[in-house]
């Protein structure tokens, strides 16, 4: 019986053992309408990372206006220097509101349909690698934006200051702003999360699942979670990593790996640490302290800090333990 009980719960291993080329696959003819629009918006997404990691902040300008609030020459300057912050914060915004829309069309061509996740997986590898890029962009993105607290600031100061305008009697019109008030409005809730890209990932994710009533749930977590396991898989197999020609793509995978268990944990009714979810978080947990420390600290915090259900009474306690 005991034989039995573990011959039912062990995981299927090799059918996990799926190659996915993230380095070079290209779309088939069947991806291709697909993989040219997400192209479209993923070739703008390094240029956003860029931006981000050289981003400033005008805290010295701003601090300064603060402090003597009567001289016109401060608040000038300190205005000078916020603008184009906001318009790069706006890019940023406006960037996540692609990715809103291309998310979804994703979701479509690798949840739906006859095929298995493990079969869509191999079959269609281009749109699973923009997938993959695009988790990799929302877990980068978030890490630098939450290690970044000028950003609120400047979008703080910036909404201050027209606000104070319009107390004036000196209220711009829309036209005259650089960011229009409800666009302003929207900007702020965007920016007010801790993770803001993963906030849009999950949202788009969710819409997409309760918007196609058709397509059950389980497809979408089981993709997710496939998608997991095959990623886990390819860090633990040998074969495997020699296929790699760039040093980054083991690292690519893991932060792939943990935006799959995040986005599992926020769009699955119980998430991704109960005993029957559909993904090895324990088994991903083991191949990321397989890694130098200081490699995969960030990736670990992530999963300790922006989960949704790690602390559920419902979530196993060696699991906890993990994380501690």
């Amino acid at each position: 019986m005991g034989n039995l009980l573990r011959l039912l719960s062990r995981d299927d291993t090799p059918k996990y053992d799926v190659f996915v080329d993230f380095e070079n696959a290209n779309p088939t003819q069947m991806e291709e309408e697909t993989y040219r629009v997400v192209h479209d918006v993923l070739q703008h997404s390094k240029r956003i990372l860029i931006d981000l990691q050289l981003y400033q902040g005008a805290g010295i300008a701003i601090r300064e206006a603060i402090a003597k609030p009567h001289s016109e020459e401060l608040q000038i300057r300190a205005w000078e220097a916020v603008i184009p912050l906001v318009l790069k914060l706006r890019e940023f915004y406006e960037f996540s509101q692609k990715l809103e829309v291309v998310v979804p069309r994703i979701l479509w061509e690798l949840c739906s349909g006859p095929l298995t996740p493990t079969e869509h997986l191999k079959m269609q590898q281009a749109i699973v690698k923009q997938f993959a890029e695009i988790l990799d962009f929302v877990l980068t993105f978030d890490d630098l934006k939450m290690t970044n607290p000028a950003i609120q600031n400047d979008f703080s100061y910036y909404r201050r200051t027209v606000n104070r305008l319009r107390l004036a009697n000196q209220d711009p019109s829309d036209d005259e702003l650089e960011v229009p008030n409800e666009l302003a409005n929207r900007m702020s809730l965007f920016y007010a999360h801790a993770t803001p890209m993963l906030k849009v990932l999950s949202d788009a994710t969710t819409r997409f699942v309760s918007e196609n009533k058709d397509l059950p749930i389980e497809n979408t977590t089981e993709t997710l979670g496939t998608m997991a396991k095959v990623c886990q898989r390819m860090i633990e197999n040998p074969e495997f990593c020699s296929r790699f020609h760039r040093e980054d793509t083991i690292l690519f995978i893991l932060r792939v790996m943990v935006g799959l268990i995040i986005l599992y944990d926020h769009v699955h009714p119980v998430g991704a640490f109960c005993r029957n979810a559909h993904i090895d978080v324990k088994g991903c947990i083991k191949v990321l302290k397989d890694q130098p420390a200081n490699v995969v600290e960030g990736l670990l915090n992530a999963l300790r800090y922006t989960t949704k259900h790690l602390n559920d009474e419902g979530t196993p306690r060696h699991i906890k333990s993990l994380l501690v």
